[in-house]
């Protein structure tokens, strides 16, 4: 049986006001129309749905009986096919998983959490970390939100640069190098180097900029994170180059030291990444926002 879905506007309209007349008005249409889905109505129950008796119409134990269930189907119906454009933060409540660099949870994570609980503290969100390949959470909606230096290639994938940050070494203190006035591309390529790659990676964009200017550097080791990277500059003289936003406050706390790196190279790009099923997702771009602007905090201190 096909079913057609405006006849249970009209069947909600005509037993909320007890008349064709009164129907037809609330649904704008004439009362005519009206008077034919009524038929329509009643051929499709089975049941007469309103009786006239006198100058007035009765609804029938059976249009009594399903009333409140038609009110309340209608309006699913209309949730479904006309969302509703308000977002009640107080009442909202759903758990967003998010994917972002390591160094940009312990930076911006706090702030983002913070902003979230404080607008609506039924959502929670669920930080996990980055995999050593590329995976498809992202395009199948198991994460809601990814961040990190990469800009995805998927043309389903949106990306939003939020904010960059320049690249510098971080030693220990008392390393030879904190000591010259001067760190020179020379003296950094003749120091031994760790890498941060979660994919182990033994060399990156600072390798080419160096082989551009004749120069090659030795890494001996790679670390998944930027926080297990920067152990390594605590007790020895390697030399870690990582984006400087991300790991302030991790330096300060390890007692490192911060040094320019004397190449040119561009910023280091935060990216903001979604699908775009979530384009028109209230909520959504309401937990959006709050990234952007906690992210772009992070890269601006």
């Amino acid at each position: 049986m096909q079913l057609d879905l405006n006849l249970l506007a009209a069947l909600d309209a005509l037993l909320e006001e007890g008349s064709v007349a009164g129907a037809a008005a609330r649904l704008h249409v004439t009362a005519p129309a009206m008077s034919r889905s009524l038929g329509r109505i009643r051929r499709t129950t089975g049941d007469q749905i309103l009786v006239r008796t006198g100058r007035t119409m009765t609804p029938t134990p059976y249009a009594i009986a399903v009333r409140e269930q038609v009110h309340e189907l209608l309006h699913q119906v209309q949730g479904v096919l006309a969302p509703s454009r308000e977002l009640d933060l107080g009442t909202l409540e759903r758990t967003f998983t998010l994917r972002w660099h390591d160094s940009l949870v312990a930076l911006s994570g706090p702030a983002l959490l913070a902003a979230v609980h404080g607008q609506a503290p039924g959502v929670r969100l669920r930080f996990v970390a980055e995999s050593s390949i590329d995976t498809p959470e992202l395009r199948r909606g198991e994460v809601d939100l990814e961040a990190n230096a990469n800009r995805p290639s998927a043309p389903d994938i949106r990306a939003e640069n939020v904010g960059e940050t320049r690249l510098v070494v971080v030693v220990r203190q008392g390393h030879p190098l904190a000591r010259v006035r001067t760190v020179t591309a020379k003296r950094y390529a003749a120091a031994e180097h760790v890498t941060v790659s979660r994919r182990g990676n033994l060399s990156n964009a600072v390798d080419d900029a160096l082989a551009r200017l004749g120069l090659t550097r030795r890494v001996v080791a790679s670390a998944p994170t930027e926080a297990a990277a920067l152990e390594f500059a605590r007790g020895s003289d390697l030399l870690i180059s990582v984006p400087e936003a991300t790991t302030r406050s991790a330096v300060a706390d390890l007692g490192l030291v911060v040094l320019p790196l004397a190449l040119e190279l561009p910023s280091a790009p935060i990216y903001l990444s979604w699908h775009q099923r979530y384009d028109t997702d209230h909520a959504h771009a309401w937990l959006r926002g709050l990234a952007r602007t906690a992210l772009a905090m992070c890269a601006a201190s």
